[in-house]
């Protein structure tokens, strides 16, 4: 099958990119390298520098995709509660005109990396299901939510078949420390350094993490089976609190000795996060594979700090 992975030089682009191509696949990656990096695509795979807000034209054109892993985005919660503006551009109209020329270019399958946390906004139940209600409380959240709508829409419309992916919060190899980045990768990449991490806020407020490696077999499995259309929680189901991440991450590393400091609560941040996997389970034969302290062992690896 021909896939096309947008945002496939990014840290979950490229990796499910690597696990479509040791699958037999023709894979294409496109990424504007705003944030992605040339290195991280993997050999084998075809590479085009374009943006998703351009339609792609050319590059349906050349490529002719079967499939379409749609992993590009702006991913930065703090710069869509800055700049509203631009993040609709780039994951509302970006995803809209992508559409667009899946059904010119007859693609079979789209796969979207949405968002469990940002969509559900601050949660009544733990671990949330996909009913649970949608009440984004970041432009973010807004705009993946508003991504899932225009799927559904394209599949009425046009047939377009669809699964949109709600992934917790993903940590591991490749993920970029700087700027807004996950937690695990900022921590990692200070503690590899010797240096001391910053928690905003109290520390307490929890997260559902989920291995990049699971999360790129995820999409993978969604791309080779025909599925329902609609979401898919893509997580643990586990809500870990930053203190005790930070605290597990320092123990594995071996740094006693660098002691956290705590800084101000992040605007938009929500307390706690945790998704329900069970329906990826039963419908794609879908499950977290790697703990937690064997998937920070290898972020830690990665970035230096084992």
């Amino acid at each position: 099958m021909r896939v096309l992975v947008t945002g496939g030089a990014g840290f979950i682009g490229s990796h499910v990119a690597e696990q479509l191509l040791s699958r037999g696949h023709e894979v294409a990656v496109l990424d504007n390298l705003s944030t992605g990096k040339r290195e991280n695509v993997p050999p084998g795979a075809r590479f085009y520098e374009a943006d998703v807000r351009d339609g792609c034209a050319g590059v349906f054109e050349d490529f002719r995709p079967e499939a379409v892993s749609h992993q590009a985005a702006q991913m930065d919660v703090r710069r869509s509660v800055a700049e509203p503006d631009f993040d609709a551009e780039v994951n509302v109209i970006g995803t809209v005109r992508l559409l667009e020329a899946c059904v010119r270019g007859g693609v079979r399958r789209v796969v979207f990396a949405s968002t469990g946390g940002a969509i559900y906004g601050e949660q009544e139940e733990f671990p949330a299901t996909e009913r649970h209600p949608q009440y984004p409380i970041s432009p973010y959240g807004v705009s993946k939510l508003a991504g899932e709508r225009y799927l559904h829409y394209y599949n009425a419309q046009y047939g377009l078949p669809y699964a949109a992916l709600r992934y917790s919060n993903v940590y591991g190899p490749r993920q970029d420390p700087h700027g807004e980045a996950g937690v695990v990768a900022i921590f990692c990449g200070r503690l590899a350094a010797g240096e001391r991490a910053t928690i905003n806020g109290t520390g307490e407020q929890t997260r559902d993490y989920v291995y990049v490696g699971d999360v790129a077999r995820a999409n993978v499995l969604a791309l080779e089976n025909e599925l329902p259309p609609g979401a898919y929680n893509i997580g643990t189901g586990v809500e870990t609190s930053v203190n005790e991440l930070y605290e597990r991450l320092r123990r594995l590393s071996g740094r006693d000795d660098l002691d956290p400091e705590h800084g101000p609560a992040k605007p938009g941040e929500q307390q706690r996060s945790c998704v329900d996997p069970s329906l990826a389970g039963r419908v794609m034969g879908w499950r977290p594979e790697v703990g937690l302290d064997a998937g920070l062992k290898e972020t830690l690896r990665f970035f230096g700090g084992l």
